[in-house]
C-alpha cells in the first residue's frame, strides 16, 4: 500500500526540516463524496478511520516520540463541495494549502481522483499551476491490471446487452429477423462496452427503481417545458421585450455523473435557461428572465432529480433558495 509509504516519506522530510525550525506536517484526505451523499456519513467515517491510522504511523516512524518542532494535523477536506475532476481536487487542495501557509505538497502516487479518465489531466498538473512545490512521494507502486481486465462481469454485461437490445427494438420495424439482428448487436456491443460502461457495479434493483422514477419524472419535464415555453411566447411577444439576461451560479445537492448531467441537461431542455458549464461545485446558467431564474433556484427540476437517482428521502433536501444560495451573478 503506497499511502502508508507516502506517509514515511513525509515523516522523513518533515523530520528532517524540523531539525532547525518548527514544521506543522498536514495529511489530508480529499472527500470523494459530499455531505449530503446517502453514502456520506459511512465514507466518511472511512476516510477518519484512515487518518486515524496515519497518527498512528506517524508515531511509529518517529519512534514514539515526536520531535518537539512537528506538529501533525489531519484533516478531511472537500466534503461540502461537488469534486468532479482533478482540476477540482486541485483546487480544494490549493485552498487549503494557501489557508495553512503550505509550501510543499507530497501526493501518493496511487492516488488517482475522479476516475482518472485518460482524457482529463492529472492532478500533478493541475496542482502545478501553483507556485507551490509539488511531487510524488518516490516510493515504488505495485503493477496494475488494465480496467478491461478488471472490470468484465456479468451484471454489466446484462446491463449492456440489454439497453443496447432495447434500443435496437425501439427503432426496428419487430419482425423476427430485427430481433435476430437485434440479439446480436447487442451481444456485440456488451462483449466490446460492458468492461468499460461502468465506474461502480450496475444494481438492476437501483436501475429498475429510477426507470420506474423516471417514468414520473419524464412528464413532470415535460410539463415544465411546456409552461416555460408559454412564459418565453409571452416575453418575445410583448411589446417592451422584457427580457434581463444574466449568468447565474447554481449549487445543487446532487452528485454522480449520471444525475449531474441529467440534471444539467434538463435546464437546458427548459426554455429560458441554458447549462453553460458543470465545474466541482456548481451550473453556470444563462437565464433570460428573472422568472426562470426564480424557477430555478425555487428547486423544483433538483428536487425531481434527486427524487429520481437518490429517493424520496433525498428529495427533501432544502432546494438552492431554502439553502440560502440565490447563486452568484454575472452580465448576460
Amino acid at each position: 500500500m503506497t499511502v502508508r509509504n507516502t506517509v514515511a516519506y513525509a515523516v522523513d522530510v518533515a523530520t528532517d526540516a524540523a531539525a532547525d525550525r518548527p514544521v506543522e506536517l498536514h495529511v489530508v484526505d480529499v472527500a470523494s463524496t459530499r455531505a449530503v451523499d446517502p453514502d456520506a456519513p459511512e465514507e466518511l467515517a472511512a476516510a477518519s478511520e484512515l487518518l486515524d491510522r496515519v497518527e498512528a504511523w506517524v508515531d511509529e516512524d518517529t519512534g514514539g516520540e515526536r520531535p518537539a518542532n512537528l506538529t501533525l494535523v489531519t484533516d478531511v477536506i472537500g466534503a461540502d463541495q461537488y469534486l468532479f475532476s482533478p482540476g477540482d481536487y486541485a483546487d480544494v487542495l490549493l485552498e487549503y494549502a494557501d489557508e495553512q501557509g503550505i509550501d510543499r505538497i507530497v501526493l501518493d502516487p496511487e492516488y488517482s481522483p475522479a476516475g482518472a479518465a485518460p482524457m482529463l489531466r492529472p492532478l500533478t498538473i493541475e496542482l502545478a499551476r501553483s507556485d507551490i512545490e509539488i511531487e510524488e512521494a518516490p516510493v515504488e507502486r505495485p503493477t496494475e491490471r488494465t480496467v478491461v481486465a478488471r472490470a468484465a462481469s456479468l451484471p454489466k454485461y446484462l446491463t449492456v446487452f440489454g439497453a443496447s437490445f432495447l434500443f435496437y427494438m425501439l427503432l426496428s420495424s419487430w419482425k423476427p429477423l430485427d430481433f435476430a439482428t437485434g440479439a446480436l448487436t447487442a451481444t456485440l456491443v456488451a462483449v466490446l462496452l460492458a468492461p468499460v460502461a461502468f465506474s461502480d457495479q450496475p444494481s438492476f434493483t437501483r436501475i429498475g427503481k429510477q426507470t420506474v422514477r423516471m417514468l414520473i419524472y419524464a412528464p413532470y419535464l415535460m410539463k415544465e417545458i411546456a409552461v416555460a415555453n408559454l412564459q418565453i411566447a409571452y416575453v418575445v411577444l410583448h411589446p417592451s421585450l422584457p427580457i434581463d439576461p444574466e449568468v447565474v451560479e447554481l449549487r445543487p445537492a446532487v452528485w454522480g455523473d449520471t444525475a449531474v448531467t441529467t440534471l444539467a441537461n434538463s435546464i437546458t431542455l427548459t426554455p429560458g435557461t441554458l447549462t453553460v458549464s458543470v465545474s466541482d461545485r456548481a451550473f453556470a446558467i444563462h437565464s433570460l428572465t428573472a422568472g426562470a431564474r426564480e424557477d430555478l433556484f425555487d428547486g423544483g427540476l433538483e428536487r425531481a432529480v434527486r427524487f429520481v437517482f437518490y429517493g424520496r428521502d433525498a428529495a427533501a433536501i432544502a432546494t438552492p433558495r431554502e439553502r440560502g444560495d440565490d447563486g452568484g451573478h454575472s452580465d448576460g
